[in-house]
């Protein structure tokens, strides 16, 4: 599985591949394992032993790592999700217009808004199940709805249009 991985304002691709990982590229002997109830992880590293702390902040990518005294805020999205934010374009600070499609096929669950609804950026609009796992489709930026294409226990394929936003403001 490969990552983005930003920590102090550089971003590293991340590959794991079993008891190897790559950064960048450059490949790593890694073994790590959890202690459980707390945060603490051990890590094997290159032949070097160290403890990690690690803890989830507000979302599911953003951890707060702690080593040999030092403490860091990480980002850590994993390729499927990159390729979704790249397919809703979440984060990209623009008007909400367009179609929000299906990343992938799967089931949508919910639906979270209405037609008319106002909406801002990173909003939730549609939860789309895929590979046993829940995925929040969000507004690019803020718009208004102006249809929803699906409804909530509806199969959906790869490109499939979801929501129409228009721009707002």
């Amino acid at each position: 599985m490969k990552y983005q991985v930003t920590i102090a304002g550089r971003t590293v691709e991340v590959e794991v591949r079993g008891g190897e990982v790559l950064v960048d590229g450059e490949r790593h002997e890694a073994h790590a394992s959890g202690v459980p109830g707390t945060p603490l992880h051990h890590l094997l590293l290159d032949g070097g032993s160290w403890t990690v702390a690690a803890q989830r902040l507000d979302g599911p990518s953003r951890w707060v790592v702690g080593l040999a005294g030092e403490r860091w805020e990480v980002e850590v999205v994993d390729e499927r999700t990159l390729a979704i934010r790249a397919q809703v374009g979440a984060g990209a600070g623009r008007p909400a217009g367009g179609v929000v499609k299906a990343p992938m096929p799967g089931l949508v669950v919910r639906v979270e808004v209405a037609v008319g609804q106002l909406v801002g950026q990173g909003a939730g609009l549609v939860v789309v199940e895929a590979m046993k796992m829940e995925n929040e489709l969000k507004a690019p930026g803020p718009g208004r709805v102006v249809a929803i294409h699906v409804a909530a226990g509806a199969k959906v394929e790869q490109g499939a249009p979801l929501v129409t936003l228009e721009p707002s403001g």
